[in-house]
């Protein structure tokens, strides 16, 4: 019970310190992107061929990019109270619908990367620290190497053009078959072929890291007092390593894993562009060329607030993991 409650204070003490970094970071987005030269109305009208100055204004107008700084803000923040993320000029729907119809895919493809990097990197960092110095710790060490050095661009291509172009074994582009009508299990298989190559293009640079963090955690904390004193008292050696070593091993990787969530958004954005796969990186890039601020500010508040709860989770797996650490 103590245990539990313990995790719950650090679940809302961590909570109560995201509601300002969020607000911060809608606060300064917001700013930046109202200081870049041009709107979507300038983008619009070069895509139309021309527009009459009468036309840029009535558009502007609508979409609210007539008024100043601060009543745009006000205006945003008016918005946000009323759960609305406002109009996308570029494709004049409701931001919300936009990011919720491709926020599934996204999630899918991150989770799954994350997922992967963490089992496969903790199996494979395990295996290195217990054979450290002999021939499986040093073969792992070199592919984990070559998989930290490659670029992941350059993986996704090179495995669309061995799985996809010469063997035909998977798809490379998009998430499902069109033209298909699958249902149940013949729907989930058509999914899991297309995800495949994205995912572990996604994976493989955070597979090597956390094989890497997981080798030289587990021989630090191999070295520690209390793992001497589990071995004195006669537990087995696999015992030792999993109960004692890996779980107290695991806390810089969790720690990294919560961190590294934010930096597969962006990575996601090359993969998803490489690979064709509807997700929020591809509607970023859309955003970001067609200046649609409105839409770019909705996949940010709605990105950091993705990170903020992956963060807590992470927080309180480290809580559950180390009955030393404490909610201040």
């Amino acid at each position: 019970m103590a245990d539990r409650l313990r995790i719950l204070r650090m679940a809302r003490r961590t909570l109560w310190q995201a509601v300002p970094t969020v607000f911060g970071i809608l606060l300064l987005n917001f700013l930046l992107l109202r200081l870049i030269p041009g709107d979507a109305v300038d983008v619009l009208a070069s895509e139309s061929g021309g527009a009459t100055e009468a036309t840029l204004a009535q558009w502007r107008s609508h979409f609210g990019l007539d008024l100043n700084l601060w009543q745009q803000l006000l205006a945003y923040l008016n918005h946000l109270a009323h759960l609305d993320l406002g109009l996308s000029p570029r494709f004049n729907v409701p931001v919300i619908q936009l990011v919720l119809e491709r926020l599934p895919n996204t999630l899918v493809l991150m989770v799954s990367a994350l997922a992967l990097a963490l089992v496969v990197g903790i199996a494979a960092g395990a295996v290195m620290a217990s054979k450290a110095g002999r021939w499986p710790d040093r073969v792992l060490t070199l592919a984990v190497l070559l998989l930290y050095s490659t670029p992941g661009f350059w993986i996704g291509l090179m495995a669309v053009v061995l799985f996809s172009v010469t063997l035909g074994w998977l798809p490379s582009d998009g998430s499902e078959t069109l033209g298909m009508d699958l249902h149940g299990v013949d729907w989930l298989l058509d999914r899991v072929r297309h995800a495949v190559l994205p995912v572990l293009t996604l994976a493989t640079f955070y597979i090597a890291l956390y094989a890497r963090l997981t080798r030289a955690s587990m021989l630090e904390v191999q070295r520690q007092d209390f793992v001497r004193t589990a071995r004195a008292k006669g537990l087995s050696p696999a015992r030792v390593a999993i109960r004692h070593v890996l779980r107290n091993a695991l806390l810089p990787v969790t720690t990294l894993a919560g961190l590294h969530f934010a930096a597969l958004l962006g990575g996601a954005a090359v993969t998803e562009t490489l690979f064709g796969w509807p997700g929020l990186g591809r509607l970023t890039l859309d955003a970001v060329l067609s200046r649609d601020y409105n839409l770019l500010l909705g996949i940010l508040l709605l990105s950091s607030m993705l990170v903020v709860v992956i963060n807590v989770s992470m927080d309180l797996l480290q809580a559950w993991l180390d009955p030393r650490i404490q909610a201040d």
